[in-house]
């Protein structure tokens, strides 16, 4: 792949550069203008800075939420907008199109150093089309306002899409630096791990994870099941689970699971159980093999916490996705914030693979610095693990 350095090398000054992003923020339901983690702006301001300093004019796209197709002012980017502008120091130009008037006329009055934010690329049917025409035809648009490509979206490089996978076709193509990182470092867990390798799997369905599990059960020493998931791995073993998440058509898969992993697949052995899904819910801590039947486990208890922390603290290479109960209800966060905090004291390499993981390290105030790695790209991180092929990295390779 081409880097950063290497479009740098070209020489970028009054040029414009099309800058493919992950902007893809949480919003408050009480208030939907307000972001309630905006870390995936920061990771790609490093990209956004180096080339405004460079001089080139800057044209930032990405998608929010799942609009279909259409414009949806729930789904706008125009508070993503602001939000970068007060990182970047420089109020951002916001386009309320994507390749129509207003995207164009804003590309075309760019100055030198300035940046500008497209409105969501799915507020356009071509972005995530499976048709290869209609996709196309958007690509050309969106390619049309640029000089040069860059993909810094590692969150969205498993997607087939017009603005992740056609565009690198029409423009001379590059990784930015958070995609390079990216990587690097889920190359460093998949092929060469420094053993003991643990890793910490949560969230809510087994069926969501099955795969990255098949891939990474022969490598690892440990894998530590927490979360909505591990409910259907106690009911494998032959325990009952009260009104706990369960996914039945997945309990033999499980059981086959745990008679493959000759131990090495770590469960829970108490568990918080609530007689409803509310913070404010009765509850308590329970053994894992003796949950009432009319309760629903919401996190893992402080004997599983213990017990996965000793594991975690033998590990020289940790990667963790996916939260250990429901932590955005404090009753239920103290799982996540104990297995996190174990990772973070660790001998060796650490990664957080984004999605839920990610947002828990930041809404639990836990310092990110004790992680090696924070990735901003949940789906993608396991489709890699997963040993799939990623499209917006082929596109980058080509």
């Amino acid at each position: 792949m081409k880097t950063l350095d290497d479009l740098l090398g070209e020489g970028v000054s009054g040029r414009r550069v099309l800058v493919r992003a992950d902007l893809n923020v949480p919003f408050d339901k009480a208030d939907p203008s307000r972001i309630t983690d905006d870390g995936r702006i920061r990771a790609v301001l490093p990209t956004l800075i180096t080339l405004r300093d460079a001089g080139a004019r800057v044209i930032v796209c990405s998608h929010l939420g799942r609009p279909k197709g259409a414009p949806d002012p729930k789904y706008t980017l125009a508070p993503v907008a602001t939000r970068l502008g007060e990182l970047l120091g420089n109020p951002v130009v916001f386009a309320e199109d994507t390749v129509g008037p207003s995207a164009k006329a804003a590309a075309d009055a760019l100055l030198d150093g300035q940046v500008l934010l497209l409105e969501n690329l799915r507020f356009n049917a071509g972005e995530t089309s499976k048709d290869d025409a209609e996709r196309g035809a958007f690509a050309d648009e969106l390619a049309g306002l640029a000089e040069f490509y860059v993909d810094d979206a590692f969150g969205a490089v498993h997607r087939k899409h017009a603005s992740v996978y056609d565009v690198a076709a029409r423009l001379p193509h590059y990784a930015g630096g958070l995609v390079l990182t990216e990587v690097e470092v889920l190359r460093k867990v998949t092929e060469t791990p420094e053993q003991p390798y643990v890793v910490v799997l949560g969230g809510s369905k087994v069926s969501d994870k099955l795969a990255v599990i098949q891939a990474l059960l022969p490598k690892v020493d440990k894998l530590l099941v927490g979360g909505g998931m591990c409910f259907t791995f106690l009911k494998a073993q032959g325990h009952e689970v009260g009104k706990s998440l369960l996914e039945a058509e997945m309990i033999d898969t499980c059981a086959d699971l745990l008679s493959q992993a000759d131990g090495r697949i770590v469960l829970p052995v108490d568990v918080v159980a609530a007689d409803a899904f509310a913070a404010d819910a009765a509850h308590d801590v329970v053994a894992a093999d003796a949950i009432p039947a009319d309760r629903l486990g919401l996190d893992i208890g402080p004997a599983s916490v213990a017990l996965f922390a000793e594991a975690i603290g033998s590990a020289k290479t940790v990667f963790w996705n996916g939260p250990m109960g429901v932590f955005e209800l404090a009753p239920f966060a103290a799982g996540t914030r104990g297995v996190a905090e174990a990772i973070t004291k660790i001998d060796g390499f650490s990664v957080v693979g984004g999605g839920d993981s990610a947002a828990a390290v930041r809404t639990l105030g836990i310092d990110e610095s004790g992680f090696g790695h924070i990735s901003t790209g949940g789906g993608a991180s396991l489709e890699y693990l997963e040993g799939k092929s990623l499209p917006g990295v082929s596109a980058l390779e080509s």
